[in-house]
């Protein structure tokens, strides 16, 4: 969910080994610690396997979210959270099997909710409360 380069220890470099760390990307380590930890949970909690994009869409965006979902293990079964920040869109794919639990009067819901946070500046806490409102839908149908 991060963009952006690693660095390591130069070899040919005095300098001594750093740790790895994030040159870019829209998350802290704190906000995607919280996104996997929600992942995690929306996955036990359903059955069914959860996944977030973030990052710029083709156009049709829609297309080219429903083609994120296909490269997943198990796109019958998943949901696929795609957002484009820069674009400011946000798509919501389903597969069959998980359309069945999670109908688009949910996804929209739970996607009107994340917008606001998005709107507030709070693309991590978005998708957090996305995913756990998309996880109670899926365990109560």
């Amino acid at each position: 969910m991060t963009a952006g380069e690693i660095t390591t220890h130069d070899s040919a470099s005095s300098r001594p080994p750093r740790r790895p760390e994030v040159l870019d990307g829209p998350f802290t380590t704190r906000q995607l610690l919280r996104l996997d930890q929600a992942l995690r949970v929306a996955d036990r909690s359903t059955g069914l396997t959860f996944s977030v994009y973030v990052g710029e869409l083709d156009e049709p965006v829609r297309d080219h979210a429903e083609k994120l979902l296909m490269q997943l293990a198990d796109p019958a079964s998943s949901v696929l959270i795609a957002v484009s920040p820069n674009q400011r869109v946000l798509e919501i794919v389903t597969g069959p099997k998980a359309r069945v639990r999670l109908p688009d009067r949910d996804c929209k819901l739970a996607a009107l909710s994340m917008a606001a946070a998005f709107g507030g500046g709070d693309l991590a806490g978005g998708i957090v409360t996305g995913l756990a409102q998309l996880a109670a839908h899926a365990r109560r149908a």
